[in-house]
């Protein structure tokens, strides 16, 4: 059951205004595939980080978070020691809870480790593309920390692993539905 169009993000983002923070992030992001890895591990993290807050907080530091996690690039965040936590910790810039950036560094890790194994972590996403969301939370759950229902199902739901990103009402609907890439 869809929830009406005035109550989806589509309607929040202002599609019919210009809103500050989420309009672009709607128009160009929302729903859109990607094979870059930097992008999934930025989603990744930015997903987790939005745990417990409002996505439009998110947004507003996401440069916060790029220049706190050397622009996502994963090797920099998987080498990150206790002096780089520490850092991160104290950072205003980004959502300083202990959890959420431990799970970043352990969770960049892993992807190298997908990488190694399957060439990208894209790739890996393909290999089990598609599932249904509650197949996707348990294999998520057991590759990676902090990545509950709600985490897992926005993060592939925003990169159009699974259905939902956009409103049937929303012009972004018939272009961005999930396929077999």
């Amino acid at each position: 059951m869809s929830v009406p169009f005035e109550k989806s993000y589509c309607a929040h983002a202002g599609l019919e205004s210009s809103h500050p923070v989420h309009r672009a992030y709607h128009d160009d992001e929302y729903g859109v595939f990607s094979d870059d890895d930097t992008v999934l591990f930025e989603r990744l993290v930015l997903e987790i980080n939005q745990a417990g807050l409002s996505w439009e907080l998110i947004l507003k530091k996401r440069d916060g978070f790029r220049a706190a996690y050397r622009g996502f690039d994963i090797a920099a965040v998987a080498a990150f020691g206790e002096e780089d936590r520490a850092r991160l910790l104290a950072d205003a810039g980004i959502i300083r809870n202990r959890l959420k950036v431990d799970s970043a560094i352990h969770n960049a890790r892993v992807v190298q480790g997908l990488q190694a194994e399957f060439g990208s972590f894209h790739t890996w996403l393909q290999k089990h593309h598609p599932m249904e969301k509650d197949e996707w939370c348990r294999l998520f759950k057991k590759t990676f920390k902090f990545t509950g229902g709600e985490i897992v199902g926005e993060f592939l739901m925003s990169l159009g692993y699974l259905g939902g990103a956009h409103h049937l009402e929303c012009r972004f609907y018939a272009e961005r539905l999930p396929s077999l890439r």
